[in-house]
């Protein structure tokens, strides 16, 4: 019997590989003919870059880079094994969980640190760049990345911005002049999984500037700053920056579609394809998926939907073990799981689930699935 495991992390307790390995020891100690596939999944967000570097047999760079108020800190990024493609993520040296709640301000942050973690790629000669854009502490449109890589902001008067939110709404100049010359022979896809425009009610400003600290006047200047970048860009280079997405990371999205005509996907559907999810589920008799807590937000390209959809698809059946299920089960069960399993329950709590993950995934699976489906 093959089994495969395909489950995200359980956040804030135990990291997908060892979701994996939990599921694993658990199967083994049965003492049945198993063959078991372990996948580590993740859906674009913290730990997709890993997740794609370890698949790739690939290894890690750490390099010095500047954090959201341009302070030193280690940054990290992945490259595959063959070298010809870096894994980044912006959450890295521009996320909000370099942040204490205290110090966040949307109008003070940059990006600039992803833009240095690019470079160095760029360095190494990668001939593609995965970035994955989400978790970000900034709303700078991605100016701070530029500048990074070599572009300069100017105000009226000619003189040079500092690459942050605050002066967005001072840009009256582009130069792109000095980019980086590799990023003409290179290509580049965001992992995405936000739809939202680059300003507006439902854009960047709007939508994620509170939660960086943004107040609502912070929210109202910043959203004018967008408007105002997009444009200048408009008018000197004649790109549109204002689409679905281009909202995503602070407004780095629509930066990163003039600094390097990226190409935005679906986190899930990316890693899906990248890895060959499809082909690994037509293989199994069994498949076993899970994440921390299933909700709605499970059902919108979250890592259970997509192993759920394929499952689904080829007619597989589905175990999903979760530490808390939210989700209907008029809903549970249109994504056609045949199983969920709950770490929380009537005698176990969230602090204890939180506390002892690992030995729980393996009890749920020992008496609530080995029995039932192997």
């Amino acid at each position: 019997m093959t089994i495969l495991l395909a489950p995200d992390k359980f956040k804030g307790s135990l990291d997908a590989t060892n979701v994996c390995q939990a599921l694993k020891e658990s199967l083994l100690e049965s003492g049945k003919n198993l063959h078991i596939i372990s996948v580590p999944m993740a859906d674009g967000g913290e730990g997709t870059c890993d997740m794609l570097t370890e698949f790739s047999t690939g290894k890690k760079i750490e390099l010095p880079v500047l954090d959201p108020f341009f302070r030193s800190i280690k940054g990290m990024y992945g490259i595959s094994g063959d070298g010809k493609t870096a894994f980044i993520e912006m959450a890295v040296a521009s996320g909000l969980q370099l942040l204490r709640p205290e110090e966040r301000d949307a109008l003070l942050g940059t990006t600039y640190g992803t833009g240095q973690l690019i470079s160095d790629a760029l360095d190494r000669g990668v001939s593609s760049i995965i970035l994955g854009v989400g978790g970000s502490g900034t709303n700078d449109a991605g100016i701070g990345m530029g500048e990074a890589l070599g572009a300069r902001f100017f105000d009226s008067s000619g003189r040079q911005l500092k690459p942050i939110g605050k002066n967005l709404k001072a840009i009256h100049s582009i130069d792109l002049e000095n980019l980086h010359p590799a990023i003409k022979q290179t290509s580049f896809t965001a992992i995405c999984d936000v739809s939202n425009p680059f300003y507006g009610f439902e854009g960047a400003a709007y939508v994620f500037g509170p939660q960086k600290g943004a107040s609502p006047q912070d929210v109202q200047f910043l959203d004018d700053g967008l408007r105002n970048f997009a444009e200048v860009v408009k008018r000197q280079y004649g790109v549109e920056i204002n689409f679905p997405g281009a909202g995503a990371g602070g407004g780095l999205g629509g930066g990163a579609q003039l600094f390097f005509n990226i190409h935005f996907r679906s986190g899930i559907e990316f890693i899906t394809e990248f890895i060959g999810l499809e082909e690994l589920v037509k293989q199994s008799d069994l498949v076993i998926s899970g994440e921390g807590k299933m909700d709605e937000q499970t059902l919108s390209g979250k890592v259970v939907k997509g192993v759920a959809d394929l499952s689904r698809k080829h007619d597989k059946p589905l175990i999903v073990i979760v530490g808390r299920n939210e989700l209907a089960a008029a809903k549970t069960a249109l994504l056609g799981v045949s199983r969920v399993v709950t770490l929380i329950d009537g005698e176990t709590v969230e602090e204890e689930a939180f506390r002892n993950t690992y030995e729980l995934i393996k009890k749920r699976l020992r008496d609530e699935v080995i029995p039932f489906f192997l």
